[in-house]
């Protein structure tokens, strides 16, 4: 359904450009849900931006790539057309409700104002198909909650009326940036139930993007883990936890407490990301990483195809560095 080929994204600012995206590539299939994780920074949210036509101009420029949604370039389009594309084919729910919504608008109207633009359907159509969504999201007596404003509403409720209005036109792609962010646990537990019979019911593909594994464990069926701009390990869900091969998904894993263990200490990964400002030639894990060696400073790996659903970009696993090691 969707295939991002080489994607270079960059900014310009005072400072200089930041090399947000540097030749990311993935594939998302029909009904499946894919995961896309790493730390603050490293291009999450620049990568569903960009699937969605939302890259700011003129700071933001796609360089490079290629975003194939069901066969058409999506950077190829212009405004007016991506347009038809935004909110009808693809959807995103954003990380933060509150200023996703409107708190000059009633809810009834934010949730119908996407389906009689894009469908042109009538203002009673419109109105019952909002009423259903809203029972479809938990959301009870949707009569007089279409009246009430956001304030009105707890925060697990707002997230999901955002719901509600990214599946009000049925779209093919949801894009859900860090959807349970901000949500206690309860309510995360529910929101996650939610995207599960969603999924269930109208077969719609999620890229999911986050930083919390739990919620990667609960709904993903692959992960693809990002840094400084680059997709460095894709697999599914069994293989990235269970034998991660990058140091830096190794990482990211240990780095998650555990219940089961007493009196154990968190494992952080030390250092900080790398400069996108100017972004290593090589691995750009390479000033973390326990395991680097001198290639690794110098010459970015090759993507190593471990089995038909399973990458990742990195030195060790690499048939070139592991000849050497032989001899």
């Amino acid at each position: 359904m969707l295939s991002v080929r080489d994607l270079y994204v960059s900014f310009r600012t005072f400072g200089g450009e930041v090399q947000a995206l540097r030749g990311v590539s993935f594939d998302l299939y029909k009904g499946e849900t894919l995961a896309i994780v790493g730390e603050s920074g490293c291009g999450k949210s620049v990568t569903a931006n960009t699937i969605m036509g939302l890259i700011p101009e003129p700071a933001g420029r796609i360089k490079n790539g290629s975003v194939l949604f069901k066969g058409k370039d999506l950077t190829k389009l212009d405004k007016s057309k991506m347009r038809k594309v935004q909110g009808v084919d693809i959807s995103m729910i954003f990380q933060d409700p509150m200023t996703a919504l409107n708190p000059t608008l009633k809810i009834g109207e934010q949730l119908t104002e996407g389906l009689r633009t894009h469908q042109k359907v009538s203002k009673s159509e419109a109105r019952k198909r909002a009423m259903e969504l809203l029972e479809v999201v938990g959301i009870p007596n949707p009569e007089e909650r279409m009246k009430q404003y956001p304030h009105q509403f707890s925060g697990g409720m707002r997230q999901r009326i955002v719901i509600a209005i990214a599946l009000i036109c049925e779209p093919e792609l949801l894009i859900a940036d860090e959807p349970t962010t901000a949500l206690d646990v309860t309510i995360q537990a529910q929101i996650l139930e939610l995207f599960e019979e969603i999924q269930e019911r109208t077969g719609v593909s999620i890229i999911l993007i986050t930083h919390d594994l739990g919620v990667v464990a609960k709904i993903a069926d692959r992960i693809a883990v990002m840094y400084a701009g680059k997709v460095i390990e894709i697999g599914t869900k069994r293989e990235v936890f269970y034998s991660p091969q990058h140091p830096y998904t190794k990482g990211l894993l240990a780095s998650v407490p555990r219940l089961d263990l007493k009196e154990e200490e968190l494992q952080p990964i030390e250092g900080t990301p790398p400069d996108l400002f100017a972004p290593p030639i090589g691995c750009p894990f390479t000033a973390r990483c326990p395991f680097a060696m001198e290639v690794c400073d110098r010459i970015y790996p090759g993507t190593t195809d471990l089995s038909e659903t399973h990458a990742v970009d990195c030195w060790l696993q690499d048939e070139r560095a592991k000849r050497l090691f032989d001899k």
